[in-house]
């Protein structure tokens, strides 16, 4: 077949990713021409790699979504001039590929007698989600769909897109056309084909819920919305995206750093570490051969020594690490720089020693880290840094500080096997840029409030250095405590910086908002700036206990809720918050009479009442309408 494309491409930031070049060089070979439309102005690179990659750039203004997109690049070819070609392909930049070669579903297409076909379709749902009435028809989904000759050349193809409606929202987008336009042709009476259809697979729309199957069915084309939608979504439709990027890792010669070079720019960290499971539990033994390679590059263990007590301890886990290392420390004193200098002096598997003292005594091993040794890892002298220090947390009780100790100790350096698999981990996955360990939960209330007080000064600090990431909401991903492997280079932009001890906060310093506590929340988000995923690394037994204990946790909040359903209650609680939290708020202090506590009571369990049955409305709308009569009753006094 002759064959036209129109790509419609949109990027807030005007950068057209490796993704999108590699996925046009691939689609040229079935292609004669390719026409790229930007929704949006493109930086002078990106200009320049689309050009090479298309025989037409247009770039517009960002209106219409990527359906004014092809029609721009429609009436720029002319239909007179589409008409000498037996097939128009309207795709756009929405997802990654080829994962498998293009020729396998072209070539399957073109077997299938049909006037017009697409990648894939979404089935019928009722009632229209968008609406909640009548229903959103069957459809072929719009980030790839071909035209063949019959209907390229008819009348009414071209009617359609002369007389195609604004698009101002991405509502519109589906319902003014990508829900149209399949059921629009079908009942002109062209006939229409999907490579992957819903029926085979028992979803609404399997290209994105069984995301995992498609690509077992070597699926070309891989959703880029999975990786930064609403992890409740992914929860409650079973999408199953980690083993997607198995079987791609298996059976794909794709590259998935194209992905990950994308995805990063645009997600919100902790939902993309959610939805791609972005954690290894790694076992103690050596998962690769024994025998295989370990050309790690050039790694050090940089460690903040102030309790010097605690260096044995340290020592006995970095001599798990099982290649030469350097170890630089920094401490505070003179008479400590000696002890830990006496102690390195013959330790096994050490190749250089290097001891600093810190010139001021603020910001701890934050400080020490970006001032005291910003000149060894500001370039690209190291390839890989284990951070680590000696902590105790005295402010808190011992058996909670031991367990945070152990929790970041053990899941950086369990065993010389386990450390192994975390250097194989960084070999082999040259986008990790950082390994933490989970956030710690078990003693310390950090979930869903880890920020503490701490968001604006990272969004000020973020700012200094311009990094420019969204951040989560509730819980960062983050190097809690302060100890975690590194590459230098995806923390650069913290490095170049000139910090000054005064910018850091004089003892004591456990203070939230202080840059400390900053600097460490903003790490994973300046290795996610600069490209960089963040693995969560765990050893089995702390994986073991955490997930127990987090498991528990979670079903006992759940046992006292009226549902079991997650996504019911995030919107319950939702519109509690919203509430202003009313039984908390309004209980009376001790001294208040009786009657302000069954008046408070009263209003609070009235609101109550009101939120579930907003939460039933948004939920379930037909069972409110039978349940309402009741309500009403209840209501009347």
């Amino acid at each position: 077949m002759r064959r036209i494309a129109v790509f419609s491409l949109y990027n807030e930031h005007g950068i057209a990713d490796d993704y999108v070049i590699f996925l046009l060089e691939k689609l040229r070979e079935f292609v004669e021409r390719i026409v790229v439309v930007s929704n949006g102005n493109l930086s002078k690179l990106s200009e320049i790699a689309i050009k090479a990659s298309c025989d037409q750039l247009l770039v517009r203004e960002n209106v219409g979504f990527d359906v004014w997109g092809y029609k721009t690049g429609i009436d720029a070819v002319g239909f007179d001039a589409l008409s000498e070609y037996d097939e128009l392909i309207l795709l756009n930049d929405t997802c990654y590929g080829p994962l498998f070669p293009f020729s396998e579903m072209f070539s399957e297409m073109e077997r299938r007698n049909c006037d017009f076909w697409g990648s894939a379709a979404h089935s019928k749902v009722t009632p229209n989600p968008f609406t909640g009435t009548g229903h959103l028809p069957r459809h072929l989904t719009a980030n790839f769909i071909a035209v063949r000759e019959k209907m390229l050349k008819s009348r009414a193809f071209k009617t359609y897109w002369e007389n195609l409606p604004a698009i101002k929202t991405y509502i519109d987008a589906i319902m003014l056309h990508e829900s149209q336009f399949t059921k629009h042709f079908t009942d002109l009476g062209y006939s229409a084909e999907a490579y992957v259809d819903p029926d085979k697979y028992g979803s609404q729309y399997p290209a994105f819920i069984n995301v995992d199957e498609t690509i077992i069915n070597r699926f070309p084309l891989l959703k880029r919305r999975p990786f930064f939608h609403d992890p409740t979504f992914l929860n409650a439709q079973g999408i199953d995206l980690p083993r997607a990027l198995r079987v791609l890792e298996e059976t794909s010669d794709y590259d998935l750093n194209l992905i990950w070079r994308n995805v990063l720019r645009t997600s919100e960290l902790r939902n993309l570490n959610t939805n791609a499971a972005l954690m290894s539990v790694l076992p103690d033994e050596r998962a690769k051969d024994g025998d295989a390679p370990s050309d790690y590059g050039k790694i050090a263990v940089c460690a903040h020594i102030y309790y010097t007590d605690m260096l044995e301890e340290i020592l006995a886990l970095t001599g798990n690490i099982p290649v030469p290392y350097d170890f630089i420390a920094t401490t505070d004193t003179p008479e400590k720089r000696a002890e830990i200098e006496a102690t390195l002096a013959k330790r096994p598997g050490v190749k250089n020693v290097i001891v600093r003292i810190v010139e001021k005594n603020r910001g701890r091993d934050m400080s020490s880290l970006f001032i005291s040794l910003r000149d060894l890892l500001v370039d690209d002298g190291y390839d890989l840094v284990c951070r680590l220090h000696t902590k105790k947390s005295l402010h808190v009780q011992a058996s909670r500080s031991n367990l945070f100790k152990r929790h970041m100790l053990e899941n950086l350096l369990n065993t010389r096997g386990y450390v192994h698999n975390v250097l194989d981990m960084f070999h082999d996955n040259p986008s990790v840029g950082l390994a933490v360990p989970p956030v710690v939960h078990i003693s310390y209330p950090t979930m869903g409030h880890a920020w503490l007080f701490n968001k604006p000064k990272v969004e000020e600090t973020a700012r200094l250095l311009n990094i420019k990431v969204k951040f989560d909401q509730d819980t960062p991903v983050a190097a809690y405590g302060t100890m975690f492997w590194f590459r230098p280079r995806a923390l650069r932009k913290i490095f170049e910086h000139k910090w000054k001890w005064e910018d850091f906060n004089a003892e004591p310093n456990d203070v939230d908002g202080g840059l400390a506590h900053v600097l460490e929340r903003l790490i994973a988000y300046a290795a996610q700036d600069a490209g960089y995923t963040t693995r969560h690394i765990m050893c089995a037994h702390q994986a073991a206990h955490n997930y127990t204990m987090l498991e528990f946790k979670l079903q006992k909040l759940a046992s006292l809720m009226p549902s079991g359903d997650f996504p019911w209650q995030c919107h319950l609680l939702s519109e509690w918050k919203k509430a202003g939290y009313p039984v908390a708020n309004h209980l009376p202090p001790a001294a208040s009479s009786s009657q302000t506590s069954v008046t408070s009571v009263k209003r609070s369990l009235g609101k109550l009442n009101l939120a579930i049955k907003n939460s039933l409305w948004f939920r379930a709308p037909t069972l409110f309408k039978i349940l309402r009569p009741i309500y009403r009753a209840v209501a009347k006094p």
